[in-house]
C-alpha cells in the first residue's frame, strides 16, 4: 500500500530517500509503506498525558488527548480529530474487507483506519498506529 512520495495532493512531498533518512524504520513501514504496528505495542495505545499528537511526517497537529479514548483494541484512539480537513479518507480495500484508512492530508504519512464504532458524539474511532504520531505535551 505504499503511495507516491511526489503525488501533488500534498503540500509536504520527499523523495523516498528523504523519507527514509527522516523516519526510523518502524515509522517508515507504517507511514509511508501503511503497514501495522501490532496491538498494544505502540508507544501512545495506554498513554494519557495532557497535549496533541502531531504527524511523524510534517509535524502537523492531528489530535488532541481530550478526544482520545480507551476502544481497548490495542491502538491509541480518538474520537475526533483537531480539524476534519488534516485527515484524508481513503477507501482502503485490502486483507479481503472494506475499512477506510485516514492519512495526513498535508504529506500523505499512513496514521491508520477510522471506524464507525466509536463514542458520541461523532460516533467515529480513529484506530492509529502510534508510530504514526508523537506526542507534543501541553505547555
Amino acid at each position: 500500500m505504499s503511495h507516491d512520495t511526489d503525488d501533488p495532493r500534498y503540500a509536504i512531498r520527499k523523495s523516498d530517500a528523504q523519507w527514509r533518512e527522516q523516519l526510523d524504520p518502524t515509522q517508515y513501514e507504517v507511514a509511508r509503506r501503511g503497514a501495522t504496528e501490532r496491538a498494544f505495542t505502540g508507544r501512545y495505545w495506554d498513554h494519557w498525558a495532557d497535549g496533541s499528537y502531531r504527524c511523524i511526517g510534517c509535524g502537523e497537529v492531528l489530535f488532541a488527548s481530550d478526544t482520545k479514548f480507551d476502544a481497548g483494541c490495542g491502538w491509541p484512539s480518538w474520537w475526533q480529530a483537531i480539524d476534519p480537513e488534516r485527515i484524508e479518507r481513503l477507501v482502503d480495500r485490502s486483507h479481503g474487507m472494506t475499512r477506510i484508512e485516514v492519512r495526513c492530508a498535508r504529506c500523505g504519512s499512513h496514521l491508520g483506519h477510522v471506524f464507525d464504532d466509536g463514542p458520541q458524539p461523532t460516533g467515529e474511532r480513529y484506530c492509529i498506529n502510534s508510530a504514526s504520531v508523537a506526542f507534543q505535551p501541553e505547555s
